[in-house]
């Protein structure tokens, strides 16, 4: 690992200096010398990026008020700027690979009023984030984070339209992408992050934050009026809160300060950052998030065992032939053990209705938690209970001890339905408590992640999409939408959104249904899903009783990991189709889906390496389009030599696992 200082003129700033010396100027150019990131000083801070001849970020301001007046980034009287670079790999142990190459060229600006800001530019992208030095707390009123373009662009927005109780910045954090022009965002409206702009085809820039902690989320708006700009927006801090939502099992917010955050005065604050690619599939590959997050809190790794989950809750507990009433009941959750045990899936999940969906410990009566988990234990399988975040917050410490000594393995943790600061440090808490007992975490009713999953490898997963349980109450386009996650929302981290559907239908039959769920896209596009989406706590959303009667599809997604040693993006289109592999030890994974359109495509095996292997492959059915569930397994041998033709139908997949033979 090596991290060395460059000298200030090899970065050539500082390049401008007014007549008044109160504005100055400077320039960071990435490693490769392709992103060119300004920054001009005085009566405002603004920054702006190109990469080559096309303008990412026109001048923005960016800057931050306290609640003593004082706003910093307002004549910006400049004390210090120093450069320096880093060039470095770092252990990543729960992740789509294990290491990360984080090589980039920065300026710290120090400013008189004890702030500086840092301004890094990478290959593939830019960020910057404010630091104080200021004695004891602060209070910071808001936040201006300016992110202006050239054109009116389009841009991939998932805007906030479910507010809970009249409070928009209460939200689930899931929507569909509307795909339209920045002059279009209504005024006040909310799109929670990453979005996604077109800045001129093939380029886009994606916009983000890292290493959220004690700090509320940032969202984008627009000031209406046909702007071409976005900017940030975010939940002041919450005063007023009682007991309601979903079953009561939630804070309702009725009253919020005047202020988004009080913090520490000594501190770094949240990464304002943009992605910048010029082939889509650069997106579905990027370690932004992880470079710029917080390392781990968490020093001892051994005990964290990512894994798949045989999972309850959407197939409705609906197994058949068997000689007891299904159900929330011991006997149900011993056959769901026995599934996992006999496919070597990891753990079993017992969601909603094990106890009180309030009080940890009123357990259901048709629950003996001990047995169970001492059964499971015997079997090689872990058990995750479901609990509301209101209920868990209410007992964690009692909670979390009583259930990691009786053999729990970790939590599942839903309805959190916030990002306000309250919430976000909530989240810390929870994670470091957690970790103190060796409990696993999947966030679930989670914004995104934003880098907590390299300062907890213990959270596994996080919610925070418009997953698979959405189809059972009807949604207008999930072919369409899996299609573009792997290259917006998956830039922030890993996505629970629960694959694994056997009922599987087409665009014309498709239908939907809570009991007996189907989803949207053929059997192979949801096969493909456990190579494409990251989640190192992976569900099988389906029953283990149609599982069985699969037993070809259920051993193919059975053998795929959930963390990897290497991943490659093989093509994509945003919106349309993706294509990746990815690798655990000498073993290949690889898999694409498509939108509603048919497409064939051509797969380049040349990430394959030295060597042979045996293919064994899943692909739509001669039938796919109007029976989803058709599909054709075939075994061939192949090596780097080969381009494999992919035919996707209609909502299709394709997936393929590639064992070395010498």
């Amino acid at each position: 690992m090596k991290i060395k200082l460059l000298l200030a003129l090899s970065l050539c700033f500082p390049v401008i200096i007014s007549l008044a010396q109160s504005s100055k100027s400077y320039h960071v150019k990435s490693p490769d010398g392709k992103i060119d990131l300004g920054v001009t000083t005085g009566s405002a801070i603004s920054w702006q990026v190109k990469h080559q001849d096309t303008e990412i970020i026109t001048p923005s301001a960016i800057s931050m008020t306290l609640a003593n007046g004082e706003v910093l980034g307002k004549n910006a009287v400049v004390k210090s700027a120093k450069t320096s670079s880093a060039d470095q790999y770092f252990n990543t142990p729960i992740y789509k690979k294990d290491k990360v190459h984080d090589q980039y060229n920065q300026v710290t600006i120090g400013f008189k009023g004890d702030y500086s800001v840092v301004f890094r530019a990478y290959n593939d992208g830019v960020a910057y984030r404010f630091i104080t030095q200021i004695k004891g707390d602060i209070t910071v009123v808001d936040e201006e984070a300016n992110f202006n373009f050239k054109d009116d662009d389009k841009a991939y927005l998932p805007f906030v339209n479910d507010f809970r109780n009249k409070d928009k910045w209460t939200t689930s954090f899931e929507a569909l992408y509307d795909n339209i022009n920045i002059s279009a965002v209504k005024k006040d409206t909310l799109a929670f992050l990453p979005v996604l702009v077109d800045v001129g085809d093939p380029n886009k820039a994606a916009i983000l934050e890292a290493d959220l902690n004690n700090y509320p989320g940032m969202y984008l708006t627009s000031d209406g009026k046909n702007s071409k700009n976005l900017k940030g927006a975010f939940a002041k801090y919450p005063t007023v809160e009682h007991t309601g939502g979903y079953e009561n099992m939630n804070y309702i917010v009725n009253g919020r300060a005047d202020y988004i955050a009080k913090t520490q005065g000594t501190r770094s604050f949240p990464w304002r950052v943009v992605i910048i690619s010029t082939e889509d599939k650069q997106l579905a590959n990027s370690d932004m998030v992880q470079k710029l997050a917080e390392p781990s809190r968490v020093a001892d790794l051994s005990w964290i065992k990512p894994g798949k989950v045989a999972w309850d809750w959407w197939n409705d507990w609906n197994i058949s032939h068997v000689d007891f009433k299904a159900g929330i009941n011991n006997p149900t959750y011993k056959y769901y053990i026995d599934f996992a045990a006999a496919n070597k899936v990891e753990y079993v999940v017992l969601d909603e209705g094990w106890s009180s969906i309030i009080d940890l410990n009123q357990i259901s009566p048709d629950i003996n938690l001990p047995e169970l988990v001492d059964y499971a234990k015997q079997k090689n399988v872990g058990l995750i209970l479901w609990t509301s975040w209101y209920a868990l917050t209410r007992q964690t410490d009692a909670a979390f001890a009583k259930f990691s000594e009786m053999g729990v393995k970790g939590f599942k943790i839903d309805f959190i339905d916030r990002d306000d600061q309250k919430m976000v440090s909530s989240l810390y808490d929870i994670a470091q408590k957690a970790a103190d007992h060796h409990l696993i975490v999947d966030y679930h009713g989670m914004y995104k992640p934003s880098g907590i999953q390299r300062t907890f490898p213990n959270i596994v997963n996080f919610e925070g999409v418009k997953g698979l349980e959405n189809v059972k109450w009807g949604v207008a386009n999930h072919p369409g939408y899996d299609v573009s996650i792997p290259f917006i929302r998956m830039l922030s981290g890993p996505m629970d959104y629960t694959p694994g559907a056997m009922r599987n239908a087409n665009k014309a039959n498709y239908r939907p249904i809570n009991g007996n769920p189907m989803s949207q896209g053929t059997r192979c596009h949801q096969l493909a899903m456990y190579t494409i989406f990251e989640a190192p706590l992976q569900m099988m959303a389906d029953n283990p009783t149609i599982y069985t009667k699969e037993q070809e599809s259920t051993d193919f997604i059975a053998a795929v990991p959930t963390t990897f040693n290497e991943t490659v993006a093989l093509d994509g289109k945003v919106g349309e189709f993706v294509a990746i592999a990815r690798r655990k030890g000498t073993t290949w994974y690889a898999g694409a889906m498509s939108n509603w359109d048919a497409r064939a495509l051509s797969i380049d095996l040349s990430f394959l390496g030295d060597g042979n292997y045996k293919a064994i492959v899943f692909e739509d059915g001669i039938n796919a389009n109007s029976d989803a569930t058709d599909y054709k397994r075939t075994v061939i041998n192949v090596s780097a030599k080969d381009k494999l033709p992919v035919k996707l139908a209609s909502g299709g997949g394709w997936a393929a696992r590639f064992e070395k033979v010498n």
